[in-house]
This record gives C-alpha cells, structure tokens and sequence, in this order.
C-alpha cells in the first residue's frame, strides 16, 4: 500500500500535493479552468450550491460563478494547507487582501487586536488607520498577555519581521495569547523553513506574491488555516469578491515543485552576503539570523530550520549612502518586494514602510540607514562584486571632507 503523501518529505510534497486527482482524470500536466461562469442545467441543485458557497461552505454540485469558487484555485489551497500542515487554505487576490479578510473575519469576535511591531509596512498601516474598526495595541514581545482584553479577537505577528528580521519565539507568543487565535505572517520564511501551525498558531499568512510565486509575475496572498476559520474567510472572500484569479493559482502551483529548492539555494547565498557585509567598512550592523549571536533564544532548529535569505544591514553613511547604493546597483535590483528568483534591494523608511509612523518605524528600528536585501538564484559572487561597488561608492560620496 503506497505511504500517505504527508508522511512523506516536504521537497516529495512540494512536487505533488494538490495534485491527486489529475491522476484520475489521466492529466499528467496542471489544468486551468478560467471559466467565470457555470452552466446550471438543474436550477435547484444550483441555487442549493450558491447558498453553501455563500455561507463558506463548498459547491454542491456547480460551482456556480467563479467568484465563489474555481477548481483551479482550490488545488492550489488544498496544496498549500498540505505543506503548512493545515486543514485548509483560502487564496486572495493580494496578500493585504488576505490579512484584511482575516481581520475582518476576526472582528465578528472582538474589535480589539493585539499586534506585535516590525510587520509588513501595508499590515502596520491597515492596523493603524482605523478604517476596519479594529482597536489596536501594539504590544512587545513579552507584553502580550498584558495587552489581551475581554474583547481580543486576534494576535497578529510576523516572524521573522519585516524588515529587520526579528525572531519571535510562536510557542511563548501563543502561550501568552490563550484563548485567542494568533495569526503569523510567514512570508519571510515559507512553509519550507517554518511552520507556525505546529507550534499554536491558527492562522498563517502569506503573501504568495513573494516566494512562493518565486518569480516576480504574480499578485497573491493565501492564508492556511482551520476548518472553522477556513469557513468565516471564504464568507469574506464571497461577500468582498477579494477573490484569487485562477491564472495567478496555475502559476503558484506550477512553481511550487521547485520552491524547497529555491529557497535553500537563496538561503546558501544570503549566507554568503550577509556575512561580508557584517565585515565591510560601510556598514554598521547586518540583521540576519544566521550570523553568529543573531538568535539569542536559539529558534533556529527549534522553530526554523533555517535563517533564510531576507536581510537587514544599516550603513554608517545614513541615507545618503542608501541613496548612493540604490542608484549604483547593476546586477541587483533596486525594487520592493521579496523571494524572487533574482536578487532585490530596497529602503525600507522611504518605501514599504514610509506609511508607517514616523515613531513607530524608529522605535521597531526601521531607521534612515537601514536597507533591506532579498537575496535571489544568482552566484554569491558576482552579487557581493556588484553590492561591494555600490557600497564602495557610498563611502566615497559620504565621506567627511579634508
């Protein structure tokens, strides 16, 4: 009798969850159907599946209209949920429309939430904007448990953050929420290097923008999750139409057999990086959880089986040399966004997270000197020749006169 795929390695699933019943169809290939409407030849069946289907529940039968749900786009949840260890997954349009649907779900419990800084520049502003109704405090790490009220329907945190990498430690973050659900941002890591679920979290974000489509040329966000919450995000996703469009679910798919290998080649390269960095005369500070006293609470093996290829380094020149750097880069790109196949360099204070708070941002330590680097598929080598010549000229352009 063939073993469960879920018994079997993460790269053996990555290659085939979701995949199953091509089998039975005799597909070899991925599928796509990008119909927006179903034929409904038995109107009572059909009305029967749309009240399911609004409800957040599945079709009985027809799927009805492809805002309520599409097959493409369900092999993909189903595939997902499986490498996050979930019960279920619900895609989206974008990943801010994931994490807007999930506060939005969360506010039929509470309108309080507790939320930890540094996140996502768009998650930070969408908290503090009020436009949800949502009540924010925004806790330290150890301060969780102080910040819970009656009215609590979620704690949200990203680990590591975004921009500066911090590790927080899920098993001490759940602990001290209790009862109520705490939503991770994962995006950093990937299912490949860490997998919330397993250590208390209920639901667990990602934009699928990122890695997980790998190659710069899909919008997307996804969030694995229980079968209970998968229900209350697909009544959002009906009612808000912040659907995913099944060819940007094809693309992830169609990437995902190769994602453990993306991101641990990355990851041997931001190795590379991040430790010439922690040595170059331009710069004051690398953030990165691989180098040496970066990660104090020891999660790395615990919690993450690896440190990634996102980094943070600070330059003794400020802004100006961050300025210097963006400008002079060849090889690498000076754009925003993460976790694709080639390498992307940005600044943090004057780009993602320039709709944060002014305070807020210096207090996470999302400084004027801070630049965030993603490390991408290419050599080591030539990536350091083309950052070390940017940074070179940051010096020369920053350096006090005679």
């Amino acid at each position: 009798m063939t073993r469960p795929l879920t018994s079997m390695s993460l790269e053996t699933q990555a290659v085939h969850a979701g995949r199953e019943v091509l089998h039975e169809q005799g597909i070899h290939a991925l599928p796509i159907d990008l119909s927006s409407t179903y034929p409904l030849h038995d109107l009572e069946e059909g009305g029967r599946s749309l009240e399911a289907m609004a409800m957040g529940g599945l079709p009985i039968g027809s799927p009805v209209y492809s805002r309520l749900y599409n097959p493409t786009v369900a092999r993909y949840e189903q595939a997902l949920a499986q490498l996050e260890g979930a019960e279920e997954a619900v895609a989206f349009g974008s990943g801010m429309a994931a994490v807007t649907s999930c506060l939005m779900a969360a506010k039929q419990r509470g309108n309080h939430v507790v939320a930890v800084r540094p996140i996502y520049g768009g998650t930070d502003h969408l908290l503090a904007s009020g436009l949800l109704g949502l009540e924010v405090t925004w806790a330290e790490a150890d301060g969780i448990a102080a910040a819970i009220r009656p009215d609590t329907a979620m704690v949200l945190v990203e680990t590591p953050a975004n921009p500066t990498l911090a590790l927080l430690d899920l098993e001490d973050v759940v602990r001290q929420a209790g009862q109520v659900p705490v939503l991770v941002d994962n995006t950093f890591a990937t299912p490949i290097l860490q997998n919330p679920i397993k250590h208390g979290a209920i639901l667990v974000l990602h934009s699928a923008t990122k890695f997980l489509g790998g190659h710069g040329d899909v919008l997307a966000g996804i969030v694995a999750t229980n079968n209970d919450w998968a229900t209350e995000l697909r009544k959002v996703r009906v009612i808000t139409g912040n659907v995913l469009h099944p060819l940007a679910a094809y693309l992830l798919h169609r990437g995902l057999p190769t994602l453990p290998l993306r991101v641990r080649a990355q990851q041997e390269g931001a190795k590379v990086l991040a430790e010439r960095l922690a040595q170059h005369p331009a710069v004051s500070m690398v953030h990165y959880p691989g180098l040496a006293g970066a990660d104090p609470k020891g999660l790395l093996g615990r919690q993450m089986k690896g440190p990634g290829s996102l980094m943070a380094f600070e330059l003794k020149g400020g802004f100006e040399a961050a300025v210097t750097v963006m400008s002079e880069v060849k090889l690498m790109t000076p754009a925003v966004s993460l976790g694709s196949v080639d390498t992307l360099i940005q600044h943090p204070a004057a780009l993602t997270h320039r709709v944060v708070n002014a305070e807020a941002r210096e207090h996470s330590g999302v400084s004027q000197s801070l630049m965030r680097l993603s490390v991408g598929l290419e050599s080591p080598e030539d990536l350091w020749a083309d950052l070390e010549q940017a940074l070179v000229k940051a010096m020369a352009q920053t350096a006090s006169p005679v």
